[in-house]
């Protein structure tokens, strides 16, 4: 079993609390490592060295500054395969989804530091003679970043690299329940030679070290992966200092499939989009608006291609495995049973599988007869289940799919090249996807709209997160 430290200023130790927290493998429920439950004093700590070599750190060009974020690309890479089977121990996710989280990483790094003499300011044309106007871009400050448990080791990167590219210093808190992946980056961060306080990892509770990270006057920018309640506790504790925040929060994601959809696409994209790492994942397919014309046959696909998902031992590589804890499980049976209550016809899955005996496994469910009163259609599952809903056409599925309080990613499966760019245009999300399955690029801008957040991650609009506008005047 795996015992871990906190990093604070280029250094491991020992949390000012003593208290530790058990991180278990969610297949065999089994105790796997220890973590500090740090508190406030060890947040205080880490954001003091991150305040005191942000200076130093900015003064530094970007090219130096990218020259360490190949560096752990480098890192990740020569660490790949053990990287990804701790992933995969820690949450349950399948080998080689992990295996493509740790590459994908390595490649993030890469990404970022290729923006190194890119990011530039501006040149403002003055109403005065002998002005120039100048509009620098410089680092927002302090960095407190709180990563999610579905995707952690991305996750950190997102929050990472374009925060130490910028010249801003970094904490990072990742969730008590799989923070071990990150700690063993940790590791390879100290070998790279970074500067002291540049990035800090540490461990805790959010009642209690997220509390004190978010409420401290050092921190210039709170950005967060995570639940709608999350991000409003976030703006909560945030308010006081009136401290930037970057949310990206829940989703409920709506599939339109309309009569002219290639069903073949259609099924095997939206099928992917729901079972990927046990339907746990922000941007997963959550709710389904099929034309009545082709309900029946997209129905009965649907109906045998979530029936023959596999799941079971995340190394045997299955098409999913367990949920994150018995928790979520609970919350996904009640969500299911409330459904069928309600009127929802359960067409495949519905119910606990008999086999694996370990793991808090729920077997892929798709449900029929459902509406849009329904709780199923309108909060966020987080797990395995798809309700699915018959429309009279395009103009019924786009009014549904826009009825919602979360907005982060959406679809439209058609061959319609009108109806493609009428979703475009009216679809209120911050991803749209035409004819193929949710998952976001590096270059694009993951963002969400009403309560699936604020700000955003990825590509150009990204890396501006951390950075704010310093106007100049220059009178000569």
């Amino acid at each position: 079993m795996k015992t871990y430290q906190q990093y604070i200023d280029g250094k491991f130790q020992g949390s000012h609390s003593k208290d530790m927290i058990e991180v278990l493998n969610p297949y065999t429920e089994k105790v796997i490592a220890t973590v500090p439950n740090g508190d406030a004093e060890d947040a205080a700590k880490a954001l003091a060295a991150a305040e005191k070599a942000q200076g130093l750190w900015a003064a530094r060009t970007a090219s130096d500054r990218a020259s360490y974020l190949k560096k752990m690309a480098a890192a990740i890479r020569a660490n790949r395969v053990e990287l990804a089977k701790t992933l995969a121990e820690e949450q349950a996710k399948i080998i080689g989804l992990a295996q493509v989280e740790i590459d994908v990483t390595a490649d993030y790094f890469d990404y970022y530091a290729g923006w190194a003499t890119k990011y530039e300011g501006e040149v403002i044309q003055s109403d005065r003679p002998g002005e120039n106007i100048l509009l620098l871009q410089q680092p927002i400050g302090v960095v407190v970043g709180i990563c999610p448990w579905n995707f952690p080791f991305f996750v950190m990167a997102r929050k990472v690299a374009p925060s130490l590219l910028t010249g801003c210093t970094t904490v990072i808190k990742p969730s008590s329940e799989t923070p071990c992946t990150t700690f063993d980056f940790a590791k390879l961060v100290h070998e790279t030679g970074l500067p002291a306080g540049v990035l800090n990892f540490v461990s805790g509770r959010g009642s209690t070290m997220g509390n004190a990270l978010v409420k401290s006057p050092v921190t210039s920018l709170v950005t967060l992966t995570g639940s709608v309640e999350a991000g409003q506790q976030i703006i909560k504790a945030t308010a006081e200092n009136i401290t930037k925040t970057s949310l990206e929060l829940g989703g409920k994601a709506p599939v339109i499939v309309c009569a002219d959809a290639d069903l073949d696409l259609t099924v095997k994209a939206v099928v992917g989009s729901r079972v990927i790492y046990s339907g746990q994942v922000c941007n997963c397919a959550e709710r389904v608006y099929v034309d009545a014309k082709i309900a029946d046959e997209f129905m009965d696909r649907m109906t045998k291609a979530m029936a023959a998902v596999t799941y079971g031992d995340p190394f045997n590589n299955p098409d999913m495995s367990c949920q994150i804890n018995r928790e979520q499980l609970a919350k996904i049976e009640a969500m299911v049973a409330r459904a069928k209550q309600q009127g929802a016809q359960v067409l495949t899955g519905g119910e606990r599988p008999s086999e694996p005996k370990t793991g808090a496994f729920y077997k892929p469910t798709l449900l029929g007869g459902c509406n849009q009163d329904m709780e199923i259609m309108r909060k966020e599952i987080f797990g395995p289940v798809l309700p699915v809903m018959r429309v009279s056409g395009l103009d019924e599925a786009i009014a549904l799919a826009n009825d919602c309080e979360y907005g982060l990613t959406s679809s439209i499966f058609t061959n319609n090249v009108t109806s493609m760019m009428r979703a475009v245009n009216e679809l209120k999300f911050g991803e749209t996807y035409v004819n193929r399955e949710h998952f976001e690029a590096l270059q694009g801008f993951h963002a969400g709209w009403r309560k699936s957040g604020i700000g955003g991650a990825d590509g150009k609009h990204g890396l501006f997160e951390y950075l704010q506008s310093h106007v100049v005047y220059i009178q000569h």
